[in-house]
């Protein structure tokens, strides 16, 4: 949080005449007192800052440790989609052309013969954990969950953002990676492979952080799942944020524009009129959080508390995180974040090469094996400064992988 310093210039007591000491004295002691009131003020302030957070988070069994059990319990529907003002589904849930959404799709395991593996209620894998290299260091590695959907308590469906954020040893740099939710890759547990969001509709966040841990080959150290309203409310909550579209679409010109809630969900939900769909939706997405993230760390919203106690209480509303990840560990992890600002903060896309119209699965994304490869060793090593990606296609949908 923001914090001033106070500076008290040195008084050459031999320069003064004696009988001014009495009243420097007073004034000394008058400024320091407001300075402890001061000191409790910001005190107070954060202790009922940490007592919103405990109070709005939600914890959960959403790791997968070693030797755990996670039993497969597939939610094989898209679930409920939000709703607009005037009643209506969302723009993302239907194609301008009137065609079925991408969420309402049956979510299907494809075997290795290419054909629909059924997967029975009460499967169970059993997890595993990559070792963490030393090199690694104390770098961390959260999976972020993203859903649209209207109650999580009630509603698991699928996973509509995954990305997972590594921060570095130095917690001085932070990266983003956002994973398409239609990257096809094997699922834990039920002997096929399926679109990486299937992962969480069969076991939850347990079985995703599984299947993105065979990904990138680095453990999972905590899971957060937000509600997209929350970025709704946490965009309001300091005043609006202002986003670099690099795309137009949806409303939206290029350049820097300033969005309140309502518009920031507007912007990163829209694919269909975007030139690589759901690619395009995720690097929205990252242009969005990455405004938030500049907002939220600026001196305009960290020297007002109404606006910082208010992006607490939205940011920390519909939140679930896991069990081992406690409001003091958050506090911390901050406070050794305090230097890191936009340009600290670094987005990429999972590694991918083309987009394929499966006979089974319907429309996957293909995921570029070698390079996977390197990201997952930048990772592994903590060496993200020096990763590159020059196969993912920038424009267009990619050609054979």
């Amino acid at each position: 949080m923001g914090y001033q310093e106070h500076h008290e210039a040195p008084v050459d007591e031999g320069r003064r005449p004696r009988r001014r000491r009495r009243p420097v004295r007073t004034a000394a002691a008058v400024v320091g007192i407001f300075a402890l009131l001061g000191v409790i003020a910001l005190a107070g302030f954060a202790f009922y800052l940490q007592n919103t957070a405990e109070r709005n988070i939600v914890h959960e069994d959403l790791l997968s440790k070693d030797n755990a059990v996670i039993t497969i319990s597939p939610q094989l529907t898209g679930g409920e989609r939000p709703s607009g003002d005037d009643g209506e589904e969302q723009d993302d849930a239907e194609g301008g052309d009137g065609e079925p959404a991408e969420d309402e799709e049956p979510i299907v395991i494809v075997g290795e013969d290419g054909q629909e593996v059924e997967v029975q209620e009460g499967t169970t894998h059993t997890a595993t954990t990559p070792e963490r290299a030393t090199e690694a260091g104390e770098a961390l590695n959260f999976l972020i969950i993203g859903s649209d959907s209207r109650d999580l308590s009630v509603e698991r469906g699928r996973s509509d953002v995954i990305v997972l954020m590594h921060i570095n040893d130095q917690r001085d740099r932070v990266d983003l990676i956002h994973f398409p939710r239609d990257t096809f890759v094997p699922i834990p547990g039920t002997g096929g492979s399926s679109k990486i969001n299937a992962a969480y509709a069969y076991g939850g966040a347990p079985l995703l952080v599984q299947t993105l841990q065979q990904q990138v080959n680095v453990p999972i150290d905590h899971v957060v799942i937000v509600n997209f309203e929350s970025f709704k409310a946490m965009t309001d909550a300091i005043g609006g944020v202002d986003v670099n579209v690099t795309q137009a679409g949806g409303g939206f010109s290029t350049g820097v524009q300033h969005m309140n809630g309502e518009q920031g969900l507007r912007f990163v939900r829209e694919r269909y009129s975007l030139s690589q769909g759901d690619i395009s939706r995720g690097e929205r997405q990252m242009q969005f959080i990455k405004g938030i993230i500049t907002k939220a760390l600026s001196r305009e919203t960290l020297t007002n508390p109404g606006r910082i106690a208010g992006f607490v209480d939205a940011a920390t509303t519909n939140l679930t995180v896991d069990e081992d990840l406690r409001v003091g560990d958050m506090r911390d992890l901050g406070f050794s974040m305090r230097n890191v600002r936009g340009g600290d903060i670094h987005f990429w896309s999972g590694p991918w090469c083309g987009i394929a119209d499966h006979p089974v699965a319907g429309s996957i994304i293909l995921k570029a094996d070698a390079q996977m490869a390197r990201l997952a060793e930048a990772l592994r090593s903590d060496s993200m400064s020096g990763y590159v990606d020059n196969v993912s296609p920038r424009s267009g949908f990619g050609g054979g992988c």
